[in-house]
């Protein structure tokens, strides 16, 4: 079984350092073989030349007939045997060798009656020449090494902070913060501070300036081509906005950035890349999100209209029919008015303190259905009552028009679970959360009123989870923040 490794030993700035560390080693082994085969080669051959130089002079000395000066001799001791008897068979050699613990550089050559005659030249000097420079390549060559990994770390360090503002950014992407940008000083990491509580765990706190192209609130005062209320007259303005609806105006780009007469490297290119996928996104993102709010604010005075009509008709089954439709048609378009403000992340909290059991309790008193509440632990949290009770409202509506009874709401602290004993959510919404306008199996309804539940939870700084109970049954989880 392979050992796990720490997560650290993963990271770019490790490889590198290893592969520096490395490369620099092998090629300073490789230079110091050179540098030391190079000039051991010429020390040694300058005192060979010297040596032989030597040996010459004492064979003139010797064949006639003066004495032998200091250093040479025939068949003098300590003459290292193979040396000794190359000279005896008649031929010059040289060899390094240690002369009463110092080293020697021996020449020798033949003599008369089979003997060697011989010179020794001291080594020692030379010895220690090769010594030293030994020494020093292995020093320099650690200080290379040294000074190489630090220079290559502090380079690859800026490569791998700029790959990690990268992939930061793309994951505050990916969970929607659309406004985030590499080159941006704003998008910078910074430290987590407590959250606000008008907005937690929100990347678009409220209170936040608009964003160029943000849809509009519902509820903001009226202006030229979008009515809003009851009743309101019809005018060339509302004809107006509903021509837009058709083709909704992209919202203005922003400013693209200056090109910059320094050469890209690949890293940059990958921000900047990143940078203009996430501006195409937001665009269009808000587009829709902006189509989104103006169809459900164009929609309500129509319906308004059409409800007051239907109100007028002749008791009967079409009728019954009639304002069955028109109000199924009322409540999807407040349920995309909600989406369309939630999406805006601009959601204003009016925290109050509830106790969790009670407010259960009015819950499925206001549905209408028989779900039984189960009280394990009841606490109080500070909250939204009225998103709270939205959240909670959709979760037991779901259980009831998509499962099969019993429905059971339970309060346990901080966590409340509604569970049905049906055939459980599709395998998608557990992976993914649920989507709007998609539902599977032939199941009515719009896919809104879970989007909505989540989107409510994310305002509130809660969480929900959904998941299966192994003995069958869709079991949603509402993790409230208690303080």
């Amino acid at each position: 079984m392979r050992a796990a490794l720490p997560r650290w030993w993963g990271t770019l700035a490790v490889k590198a350092a290893v592969f520096i560390t490395v490369m620099c080693c092998a090629l300073a082994a490789l230079l110091g073989v050179l540098v030391h085969v190079q000039v051991t080669n010429q020390t040694v051959g300058q005192a060979r030349d010297q040596a032989l130089q030597r040996l010459a002079q004492a064979t003139e000395r010797y064949e006639a007939g003066d004495a032998l000066r200091r250093g040479a001799g025939v068949d003098p001791p300590g003459l290292p045997g193979p040396l000794r008897e190359l000279a005896t068979g008649g031929e010059r050699g040289t060899m390094v060798a240690d002369l009463e613990g110092r080293p020697t550089m021996w020449a020798a050559g033949p003599a008369d009656g089979g003997r060697a005659l011989a010179v020794a030249v001291d080594y020692a000097q030379q010895a220690r020449t090769i010594d030293g420079l030994d020494r020093a390549i292995l020093w320099s060559s650690a200080l290379a090494i040294g000074a190489t990994l630090l220079v290559g770390a502090f380079a690859v360090t800026r490569v791998t902070r700029r790959l990690h503002t990268t992939a930061l950014v793309a994951r505050r992407i990916t969970a929607g913060d659309l406004d985030a940008r590499v080159n941006d000083p704003r998008t910078r990491p910074r430290p987590q501070g407590p959250k606000r509580p008008d907005a937690p765990g929100r990347p678009d706190a409220p209170g936040r300036p608009a964003a160029p192209g943000r849809p509009s609130l519902p509820g903001r005062p009226s202006g030229p081509g979008h009515p809003s209320g009851p009743g309101h007259p019809s005018s060339p303005g509302r004809f107006k906005a509903l021509a837009r609806l058709k083709a909704p105006a992209e919202p203005s780009a922003p400013a693209r950035p200056k090109a910059s007469a320094r050469p890209q490297d690949e890293v940059a290119a990958v921000a900047a890349a990143l940078d203009s996928m996430a501006a195409s996104l937001q665009r269009r993102l808000l587009a829709e999100q902006r189509f989104t709010a103006d169809v459900a604010h164009e929609l309500r005075t129509p319906l308004t209209g059409l409800h007051a009509a239907a109100e007028l008709l002749p008791p009967g089954r079409p009728t019954e029919l009639v304002r069955d439709r028109v109000a199924a048609l009322r409540t999807l378009t407040e349920d995309l008015l909600e989406i369309s403000r939630l999406d805006t992340g601009r959601e204003r909290l009016e925290l109050d303190t509830e106790w969790l059991g009670p407010l259960a309790e009015r819950v499925v008193r206001a549905s209408g259905s028989g779900t039984r509440i189960v009280v394990v632990r009841d606490v109080s949290v500070e909250t939204d009552r009225r998103r709270l009770e939205r959240v909670l409202g959709n979760l037991v509506a779901n259980a009831h028009r998509h499962g099969r009874a019993p429905v059971v709401l339970t309060v346990d602290g901080p966590v409340v679970t509604v569970r049905d004993h049906g055939d459980g959510f599709p395998e998608y919404l557990v992976a993914h959360g649920p989507q709007r306008f998609r539902t599977e199996g032939g199941a009515r309804g719009h896919g809104l009123g879970l989007t909505i539940a989540l989107g409510q939870a994310e305002v509130l700084g809660a969480r929900l989870e959904f998941a299966n109970a192994p003995d069958g049954g869709a079991v949603a989880t509402l993790y409230l923040a208690v303080d």
